[in-house]
């Protein structure tokens, strides 16, 4: 389940973070090698978290039935998606899934796939923790992931576009576009540490949960640490970009991208462990 969920989360953000890298961040005037290769990532990815999502139902629905025979029943796939919340959840998610592959063989551009990404992202912050709560603290909570799941995909997704410009430059000013990712960086970062620590204070009772290096607690301290390499290795990026070292910088991007996927298996592995609740 832990490689499940970390294959679908890495698939859902970074088709996220990709299709908001074009418009928003390149800001430039139409690349087609470019866009081409944007393109069979996302088509990739789609195809990617379809099929970890199919898994993820399975699974669960094992945990549930208790056999493989039992989950493999048309009956009971039918009765965990039309009678449990998370089935309920699923089923949208899912969809939402198939019209994104949709969009993206009909050539419906990077807006169309940002959109059903969007979706995919709102249909995923409910799922695990998010579930917790009930009423109105369940539904803020909700929120909240959701707004946590769009700072990381931003920047993990945006660190693949950028990774594919240094790689393929093909003419754009690499520099302009460092520094426009890096000025909103500075707002994901800041959106990733405040609705994490929102997430952390409603699930623990605290702000930092106890004992320290058992359990959720060490796994969330981990990820705390990698999140904060990534930040160390954006402000190296930042100073070769305007040294003009592109072939440093480009290893640079990379290695923070991967320290990215390292952080999203530290949140495949949160959501399945139980927060320690400090009363």
């Amino acid at each position: 389940m832990v490689v499940c969920r970390f294959v679908h989360f890495c698939a859902v953000l970074l088709i996220f973070g990709v299709s908001a890298f074009r418009p928003l961040l390149l800001a430039i005037k139409p690349s087609p090698a470019i866009d081409g290769l944007l393109h069979r990532f996302c088509c990739a990815l789609a195809w990617l978290a379809l099929v970890s999502g199919l898994a993820w139902l399975l699974l669960t629905t094992h945990s549930m039935a208790g056999s493989w025979p039992e989950t493999l029943d048309p009956d009971t796939l039918w009765l965990v998606l039309g009678s449990t919340f998370f089935g309920q959840v699923w089923a949208g998610h899912l969809l939402f899934n198939v019209l994104l592959l949709v969009a993206l063989y009909a050539n419906s551009g990077f807006k169309a796939a940002w959109i059903f990404s969007v979706l995919l992202l709102a249909t995923l912050a409910p799922v695990g923790h998010g579930a917790m709560l009930d009423g109105w603290r369940g539904q803020l909570l909700m929120l909240n992931q959701f707004i946590h799941l769009m700072c990381v995909g931003a920047w993990v997704g945006g660190l693949s576009g950028l990774l594919l410009l240094l790689t393929r430059p093909a003419g754009q000013s690499v520099d302009r576009v460092l520094r426009r990712f890096s000025n909103l960086g500075f707002v994901l970062v800041a959106g990733i540490i405040v609705t994490g620590l929102i997430n952390t204070r409603v699930l623990t009772g605290a702000l930092w949960p106890t004992p320290l290096f058992e359990g959720f607690a060490l796994i969330l301290l981990i990820k705390v640490a990698l999140v904060g390499v990534m930040l160390l290795l954006a402000l190296f990026n930042l100073l070769m970009s305007r040294a003009g070292h592109f072939a440093v910088l480009r290893n640079s991007v990379a290695l923070e991208w991967l320290f990215g996927l390292m952080a999203v298996a530290a949140v495949s592995l949160l959501g399945t462990l139980p927060p320690l609740i400090v009363r």
